[in-house]
């Protein structure tokens, strides 16, 4: 599933084409995605200009006129393409085309084989629909910082790695990230997250690291257009290389890239979920 590098990289590829645009004529495939259509979707944003897009979380948030928003998420294997001028008239619908949306000059097209994305309508303030409103601070956020996540985790009987993919608390990790912040802390993805504050409720040494540690993964897989493992591409078709820097994630029982490590990364799971660490480095 794309997680926050990947959800950032296709907004800011929207962003690029689509700001001040106008909604002309939009398709809907007959199937529905992981939720059904919202109602008189097409009729409601059709002559509606595109003000803004922001992403939150997971979520990729469209700015309409007349105060709607288009709340989207990607899935497991969704993914937006923009067609320019040129591109437009010669387009042949494909199989797995679920929206098409035709602006003055470009045309958005969604695909989703899984068809596990979702999208939804609002004219209402996005930060309240039930979507987004019990979503925690994000990485790279002034909310994120230890103190606030210390008091999170205080008093809280779980391991990290479980705690930190749990979106009430910090939205957008993922698995990957997770996986890879925890390995450059050098922590045990199953201590327990009481290690990790004072009994006042104040944050460790671990936990500041830590925090640095996830701000630092995600700042370093934006850049590079996130990670790709099986569907995930940018608008123009290409895939993300942040995998290439990968350190544990899906590499089961390979040697730890550590110079001074002569241990392997293992593989465990964890609320049903796979977790790759070494063993000898994360203690």
């Amino acid at each position: 599933m794309p997680e926050l590098p990947e959800v950032e990289t296709v907004k800011r590829g929207l962003e690029e084409f689509i700001i001040n645009e106008s909604i002309k004529e939009v398709y809907l495939s007959k199937f529905s995605l992981r939720f059904p259509w919202p109602k008189d979707f097409v009729s409601k944003i059709v002559g509606k200009k595109i003000i803004s897009i922001r992403r939150r979380a997971k979520y990729i948030i469209i700015g309409l006129s007349d105060n709607y928003s288009i709340i989207a998420h990607l899935g497991m294997s969704g993914c937006y393409k923009v067609l320019k001028k040129g591109e437009v008239q010669d387009y042949k619908i494909l199989k797995h085309d679920h929206l098409i949306i035709d602006l003055e000059n470009f045309k958005i097209v969604y695909n989703d084989p899984r068809r596990f994305g979702y999208i939804d309508l609002t004219n209402q303030d996005p930060e309240i629909h039930k979507f987004l409103s019990s979503l925690g601070p994000e990485p790279l956020s002034n909310h994120f910082n230890a103190d606030n996540l210390a008091e999170t985790l205080l008093n809280k009987n779980k391991p990290i790695k479980n705690t930190l993919l749990d979106q009430n608390i910090v939205s957008g990790l993922g698995n990957i990230y997770v996986c890879e912040a925890l390995f450059r802390s050098k922590i045990n993805p199953k201590k327990n997250c009481s290690k990790f504050v004072t009994s006042k409720g104040k944050p460790r040494k671990n936990l500041i690291l830590l925090v640095k540690k996830i701000n630092e993964v995600i700042k370093e897989a934006i850049e590079v257009g996130g990670s790709t493992l099986r569907d995930f591409s940018n608008i123009n078709g290409k895939m993300g290389y942040f995998q290439s820097s990968f350190n544990v994630y899906n590499r089961e029982n390979e040697k730890c890239l550590l110079g001074s490590c002569d241990g392997a990364v293992k593989r465990i799971i964890q609320s049903g979920r796979s977790t790759f660490f070494c063993s000898k480095c994360q203690k």
